[in-house]
């Protein structure tokens, strides 16, 4: 697992030794970041479920502004912190432990405010509807902002609230990557 491109490129980051954690693999990673292109430069992100903050650190290496990770395991966050400090990116980045919809109300409760929010978390557990759910009831996402969700093929997104709107979705082998794209006041400028 490495860093595809930008101030980190070809950065091996740090894997776990375990199966516990499940890093998006390097073309998924490669392919999202294609699609999201410049877009990603000068941004704020979420890196929900950080695993190994892969997803969050290439946005960094690509540009993006700051970034905050948050995961409930301690492993993983060590693991996070690692690749952090690999990249030189102590600057940039926020480490948070705890629930991700726990953390979505308490950032939301600060002011923060995000232009992507990056959900690959455990597979058929139900957390990307109730990341979904959260980001509705606690807006942190930027109007024209994406959350890019990475579930399982035979996970089923429910119906969206109507704030949010499914742009792009891509799959890869047995995984789907779905680009939704965020608006509470009516702007047309979704482009993924």
């Amino acid at each position: 697992m490495r860093i595809i491109t930008g101030r980190a490129r070809g950065l091996q980051l740090t894997t776990p030794k375990n199966f516990d954690v499940r890093p998006t693999a390097d073309r998924v990673k490669e392919s999202v970041f294609n699609i999201i292109g410049s877009k990603i430069v000068g941004t704020q992100v979420l890196d929900l479920f950080a695993g190994t903050g892969n997803l969050g650190l290439e946005s960094w290496s690509r540009g993006a502004q700051g970034i905050i990770f948050i995961d409930e395991s301690r492993e993983s966050l060590r693991l996070v912190q690692s690749n952090i400090t690999k990249c030189k990116a102590e600057r940039d980045c926020i480490v948070i432990k705890g629930n991700a919809v726990n953390i979505i109300e308490r950032l939301h409760k600060q002011g923060k405010r995000f232009d992507f929010a990056f959900c690959d978390p455990p597979y058929n557990k139900g957390w990307v509807g109730k990341i979904i759910d959260t980001l509705h009831a606690y807006p942190v996402l930027n109007n024209g902002g994406y959350l890019v969700v990475e579930r399982a093929v035979h996970e089923v997104i429910e119906a969206l609230p109507s704030v949010f709107e499914l742009v792009r979705s891509e799959k890869y082998g047995e995984t789907i990557v779905d680009f939704i794209y965020y608006n509470d006041e009516n702007i047309t400028q979704k482009e993924c």
